[in-house]
């Protein structure tokens, strides 16, 4: 172990650490008995915090570029979005159709509604992608058939940071009178974002992702648009989701909006720069190691790499034992013992996939940062590496 007092966090795409801006603007509301109301109250304990509450929803609307703030829905959190937007198309446009549409690098939180509802008769057809995790726009559309009623394209992939052609595919669904909903959970608050000029109908995210704390989330939900509610029981939302506003949370959300919007730039700068400076390391010091996903259309802050010879999960305690913090890929697949569908839709050998790890860099990481991990991973690898010779020395 070099140095076990050295910490450095690589795993910003899985949770963002709170924004101080976020926690400033939140303390009030957890903290003020005079902050404490519902808001959806008339008495003035009540109007006090709405007012909080739309100024936020103003705020969200400018990171995604939304026309009009109403056009923003409060949500626990981008999975939550991403299932109103697909079971609530499903059951308001019924009778126009029973086909979906997605790209096979899609995250759990569209393909699992998209699988539950196939005991609804609902059929879902999936996408390939290249090689760099690229979908291509004109297979978006001839997947698309007379009973298709929605598209579904990610904004950026959580694994390997490729960013999808998502206002091409739009423009196309759009010439068959589709609706078109983008992911963007990796991407609001990390690169700009403008709705109408993506030309989608729905656009999902999560507060964490970009500062924000955990438990919000947004929708954003194109003007004229129907959604059946996912969470019915109550007028909130204008009637499309149900039930008393996280109010703590989703001030939180709107203070790390616009503090996203104020740093985004110069972040992506210094997060462009330092992923370049990690991969140019590892590539010149650890042999065998390959980059996945889009070299040109990608985020700025995402490294997907493939260790041959390594197994994942030795490779993260490895690593976590030096103090350095990665993951598999999504979080949401811990503990997973296959490759993840995002590989092997790329078509990366397993025994190559299994050997993948996702750094991911954010406004706090530094040189030093990338410069102890330049330090201690060629020799985990070479450690890893060694292991099974050993392994098999020993029971020989």
């Amino acid at each position: 172990m070099s140095d076990p007092r050295r910490r450095v966090y690589l795993d910003w795409n899985a949770t963002t650490p709170l924004h101080p801006k976020a926690r400033e603007a939140m303390l009030p509301f957890l903290a003020d008995p005079d902050l404490f109301g519902n808001p959806s109250s008339v008495h003035w304990y009540g109007r006090r915090v709405r007012k909080a509450v739309e100024e936020a929803r103003a705020a969200v609307a400018r990171l995604v570029g939304a026309r009009d703030p109403w056009e923003i829905v409060f949500t626990s959190g981008a999975s939550e979005a991403a299932n109103h937007v697909i079971r609530g198309v499903v059951r308001a446009y019924r009778d126009k159709g029973d086909h979906l549409v997605a790209s096979a690098v899609e995250h759990a939180a569209v393909k699992a509604p998209c699988g539950a509802l196939a005991a609804e008769g609902v059929r879902t057809t999936y996408v390939p992608v290249d090689a760099t995790g690229l979908v291509d726009p004109a297979a978006m559309e001839a997947a698309c058939e007379d009973r298709t009623i929605l598209v579904n394209v990610m904004h950026a992939n959580n694994e390997t940071g490729t960013v999808q052609p998502v206002a091409e595919v739009a423009r196309r669904a759009r010439t068959l009178g589709l609706m078109v909903h983008s992911d963007a959970a990796q991407t609001a608050g990390k690169i700009p974002i403008h709705a109408p000029a993506l030309d989608v109908d729905f656009l999902s995210g999560s507060a964490h992702k970009f500062g924000g704390p955990k438990g919000a989330g947004f929708l954003y939900v194109r003007e004229g648009r129907r959604l059946a509610p996912l969470i019915e029981g109550g007028s909130h939302e204008r009637g499309r989701r149900a039930g008393t506003e996280n109010v703590p949370g989703i001030i939180g959300m709107g203070a790390a909006a616009l503090a996203a919007l104020e740093e985004m730039e110069a972040v992506a700068k210094q997060e462009t720069g330092l992923r370049d400076r990690l991969w140019e390391g590892i590539h010149r010091h650890v042999p065998g190691a390959r980059l996945n996903g889009s070299v040109e259309h990608r985020l700025p802050n995402t490294l997907s790499i493939s260790f041959d010879g390594v197994d994942w999960e030795g490779l993260i305690i490895a690593l976590d034992l030096e103090g350095v913090a990665v993951s598999t890929g999504s979080a949401c697949k811990a503990g997973a013992v296959e490759p993840s569908d995002v590989l092997k839709a790329m078509g990366i050998p397993p025994e190559l996939a299994r050997g993948t790890a996702r750094f991911s860099l954010g406004r706090g990481t530094n040189e030093a940062d990338i410069d102890y991990v330049l330090e201690v991973l060629p020799g985990v690898i070479a450690r890893l590496r060694r292991a099974p010779t050993r392994a098999a020395r020993a029971t020989g």
